[in-house]
């Protein structure tokens, strides 16, 4: 697998997680203790959802054989479709702020609420046939950079930056489900 094609699984993640980080660093002054924590839950939570969705994602692509090409960039321009119409909602904003504070099991569900394109990532690996160590690994660590960077900016920066950041991880994964399209058609 070339790094292009690594970084174009990995970079729209790290648009999303930066705002978030963006919006939760925006909720007001935060400790060096507490951006450390919001980081590491960053990294456990978007750097594991990914191999639940490859748990999900790969006997799927075993049973659809030649299709799985077509799955996933199927998947792949659900989610960024699904970013760009819910990518400058409130609730995200809400959880955001809530996360800021969060122990417990309450860490654990926003934790799980921030992923889920991590999820979605995870079977779409599966159905694309990538090398899962070096994705999963790349995908954890540019979550702990993005939402140190997010939580830094995010007090500096505007609203509309950060939604024109989710927005543009819709328009990458859309971008990337057609280019697995295409390369999957060029193959035949």
């Amino acid at each position: 697998m070339s790094v292009l094609r690594l970084l174009a699984f990995v970079l729209p993640l790290g648009l999303d997680s930066f705002a978030v980080a963006a919006a939760l660093g925006a909720t007001g002054k935060l400790a060096a203790r507490d951006r450390l924590r919001i980081s590491a839950t960053f990294l456990v939570f978007e750097g594991g959802m990914p191999v639940i969705g490859l748990a999900a994602g790969a006997p799927v692509a075993e049973a659809a054989g030649g299709a799985a090409g077509y799955l996933a960039a199927a998947a792949l321009g659900g989610l960024g479709g699904w970013m760009l119409l819910h990518g400058g909602d409130r609730k995200g904003d809400e959880r955001a702020a809530r996360l800021a504070s969060a122990h417990g099991l309450i860490l654990a569900g926003l934790g799980i609420s921030i992923s889920l394109d991590e999820l979605a990532i995870g079977f779409s690996l599966g159905l694309a046939r990538l090398p899962v160590p070096a994705v999963i690994i790349a995908i954890a660590v540019q979550a702990f950079i993005a939402a140190q960077a997010g939580l830094q900016a995010g007090a500096r920066i505007g609203e509309r930056i950060r939604e024109g950041a989710e927005r543009l991880a819709g328009i990458a994964f859309i971008a990337l489900g057609a280019f697995l399209l295409a390369e999957h058609l060029l193959r035949r």
